[in-house]
């Protein structure tokens, strides 16, 4: 999926740049390549992100503080991302302390991009 506006400071091969708004849909795609699956255990069905203790990650996402987003830009397309929220999920610490994701496609891991 090539969404990615390449302005600004992505006008590299690769890049890390802010989110754009019409980017943010990819962010339940980075959410799901983040769930930590074992070796050898199947992996969930991609309904589990809309369980209340995942959605809490990604919806309305850009409207509340502490929200942030960067994604790695590679030959314009979006392959990563690391985003910030302020919300009480496991490991919440405060009401001003933000819990941390990040995610890359597992076919460019291993590549130096992030």
């Amino acid at each position: 999926m090539k969404l990615h506006d390449k302005t600004g400071s992505c006008k590299q091969n690769h890049a890390i740049c802010e989110i754009h708004k019409n980017e943010v849909v990819l962010l339940k795609d980075f959410l799901y390549e983040a769930i930590f699956i074992p070796e050898g255990v199947t992996p969930p069905l991609k309904s589990i992100l809309d369980q209340p203790e995942l959605r809490v990650y990604i919806d309305d996402f850009g409207s509340r503080k502490g929200d942030y987003c960067l994604v790695a830009d590679y030959d314009g397309k979006v392959v990563g991302a690391v985003w910030t929220r302020i919300m009480n999920d496991y490991g919440h610490v405060d009401d001003d302390t933000p819990s941390f994701a990040t995610s890359l496609y597992k076919e460019y891991r291993g590549k130096g991009i992030a």
